[in-house]
């Protein structure tokens, strides 16, 4: 890969330099914060070498896999780095949940280098311990583990580092400030206990908390703002600063500090009752659905809760498990894929994601083979939700914030319990050998079955009439960026004037989702059609809807497949509107008919032809 030339197209499709407000990078992506994101061009994007996929979520994140870095270097080359000072990016109506996932991906994923590396040096260091190689009361342990708790310890410098940045306001005083509220002579006064213009300040020792710095960095950056508005430029170089720190470290130790210090306790206070309460499920069910919530970037929302619960116990219990187990699962899935496919672009790709996966980094794996073959999907979710109820069953524990895999399983090296590590392979061993048999027996050559299908069938050509009755718009016109992007397959929208879904065609169904929102199924030319009543209905849990076939069922043009109340869908504030699509279209050439015309289930709306 050329890293300079695919670097430039990235700038170049993302609206150029100056559309770039902030940037960074995480183990496979580039993460832009965009001043409009109208201008990026997503089709071009994802067909620049070396570029898995594109998101367009909070965020414009360009998938790269294990040449980020050198991808990254590039960008920085181009753009140079004052894209970190740059203006404030105009104000866009977006929601509040995107707004605060961008903040906490923003301060929190910049932390993740420092603490794995501390994280996996002190995991070493208990290995070392646990197998006699060096003593645990020896000053060379002692130096190196405490080299390896700095971050930690000092993980309020780092995020108030991280949420000045994001803040744009100086950082050095945003330290300097968070400092003052962690400097020994500080915590003695506190412990003896301490009080400020007669008010007590709560004893609490600030090293390793997140939360308190956060809140008040924050705060520290409407004085900032305040003080450069009102004081004189020619005294604002020390006077800004002066004033800053005089009134927020106050406000801090009084205020900020011991709301944040309950709120980190709230926080991992939550997680724990969860696990206590469901146990092994909550890890199990995690590990499951980490799939989908890596796909659309919504794991990071763990991160906030993992760097918490590391700096409160020293320890995390349910994420980073959980992710052992996906992790490894998505590993063994490619490796099966790379054994059964006669593509050989698919088996190179199984091949280096499959050994990405391995060492802890999923998304080339989801991005290149998992999600692309939903059989696979269906292998990485069941092995995944074995790994982690074995995680969850025994209580294994880890001791680094670090993508979990195999150079990095000395993350789960516990002195006070020498079996967690051992069940941590265990955990290691299941998820690859379950992924890998599931993979090898689900998974269905796309070239062998097109092989297969050309000789069983003569009806190569289909034409689907509507499943419902009413007004075709185009799916880019589909306000959900899922089908509107065509990520789940070519095929059209229906604006719904009566509740009954009919079968358009002759054929088998496949999946009805228990909401009873969404259902599958293949025609006689082997096409596989999804039809989805209604967007995010599925929060609905099945009300307003009612299924008259099941899976497996055979049914014919015009046969009732579910009925839904229209009504009942707009009254519980969701668009009503039949998504139609067709989920294998790699393997047809799949057209639109009668578009932005009125329709009735004799209308023929798809025109479905094998390649």
């Amino acid at each position: 890969m050329n890293y300079r030339e695919t670097a430039k197209q990235i700038i170049n499709n993302i609206g150029g330099k100056e559309n770039i407000s902030h940037i960074e990078h995480c183990s496979t992506r580039l993460r832009f914060t965009l001043k409009d994101d109208n201008k990026v061009n997503k089709d071009a994007l994802e067909s620049i070498e070396g570029v898995i996929g594109v998101r367009l979520n909070v965020q414009c994140q360009v998938i790269i896999g294990n040449d980020v870095v050198e991808v990254y270097d590039e960008v920085i080359q181009l753009v140079g780095d004052t894209f970190s000072t740059s203006g404030d990016v105009p104000k866009k109506n977006r929601k509040i949940g995107a707004v605060l996932l961008d903040f906490v991906i923003s301060v929190f994923q910049p932390l993740v280098p420092a603490i794995a590396g501390g994280g996996i040096l002190k995991s070493l260091l208990m290995l070392a311990s646990l197998t006699g190689l060096l003593s645990d009361q020896s000053q060379t342990y002692q130096i190196l583990n405490l080299i390896g708790g700095a971050p930690l310890y000092f993980l309020p410098i780092l995020v108030a580092i991280t949420t000045a940045n994001k803040s744009k306001v100086n950082q050095l005083v945003a330290v300097s400030i968070v400092g003052a509220m962690i400097l020994p002579e500080m915590t003695t006064m506190l412990t003896e206990g301490a009080k400020l213009f007669s008010f007590t300040i709560e004893n609490i020792a600030y090293a390793s908390q997140v939360f308190p710095a956060i809140l008040t960095v924050l705060f520290y950056s409407l004085m900032e703002r305040f003080f450069t508005k009102y004081s004189f430029k020619a005294i604002r170089i020390f006077f800004v600063p002066m004033m800053s720190m005089l009134i927020t470290v106050p406000v801090g130790l009084l205020i900020l500090g011991p709301l944040g210090y309950n709120v980190g306790t709230v926080f991992s206070s939550v997680i724990i009752s969860l696990y206590s309460t469901i146990g092994w499920v909550a890890t199990a069910i995690l590990a499951a659905i980490l799939p989908l919530m890596v796909v659309t970037g919504m794991h990071k929302a763990m991160i906030p809760y993992a760097v918490s619960s590391m700096g409160e116990l020293g320890a995390e219990l349910l994420y980073l498990p959980a992710s052992l187990a996906h992790n490894i699962a998505e590993s063994g899935a490619c490796f099966a894929v790379s054994l059964k496919t006669k593509d050989k672009k698919l088996r190179s790709t199984a091949i280096s994601a499959g050994i990405s996966a391995l060492f802890g980094i999923t998304e080339p794996a989801l991005y290149g083979v998992t999600i692309l073959h939903k059989k696979v999907l269906m292998a990485v979710m069941g092995s995944s939700f074995i790994g982690g109820a074995i995680a969850g069953l025994f209580a294994i524990k880890a001791f680094a914030l670090v993508g979990p895999g195999i150079a990095s399983i000395t993350m789960f090296a516990d002195p006070d319990n020498k079996m967690n590590l051992v069940w941590a392979f265990v955990v290691f061993g299941a998820s690859f050998v379950v992924a890998f048999l599931a993979a090898l027996f689900l998974y269905k050559d796309t070239k062998a079955i097109e092989k297969s299908e050309t000789k069983s069938t003569t009806a190569q050509n289909e034409w689907l009439s509507s499943p419902v009755k009413g007004q075709v718009i185009p799916l880019s016109e589909v306000q959900d960026d899922v089908f509107s992007s065509g990520m789940v397959g070519k095929g059209l929208a229906i604006i719904p004037e009566e509740g009954i879904l009919y079968a358009p065609e002759n054929g088998e169904i496949t999946t009805v989702f228990e909401t009873k929102h969404a259902l599958g199924m293949k025609l006689s030319n082997g096409a596989e059609v999804l039809f989805h009543i209604g967007l995010d209905t599925v929060q609905m849990k099945g009300t307003g809807f009612e299924a008259y076939v099941s899976a497996g069922d055979h049914v014919t043009q015009g046969t009732p497949l579910v009925k839904f109340d229209i009504h009942a869908i707009q009254d519980a504030g969701f668009d009503p509107i039949v998504v139609c699509v067709v989920t294998n279209g790699e393997r047809f050439d799949v057209q639109t008919v009668n578009e932005s015309q009125h329709v009735t289930n004799e209308s023929n709306v798809l025109s479905i032809n094998t390649i």
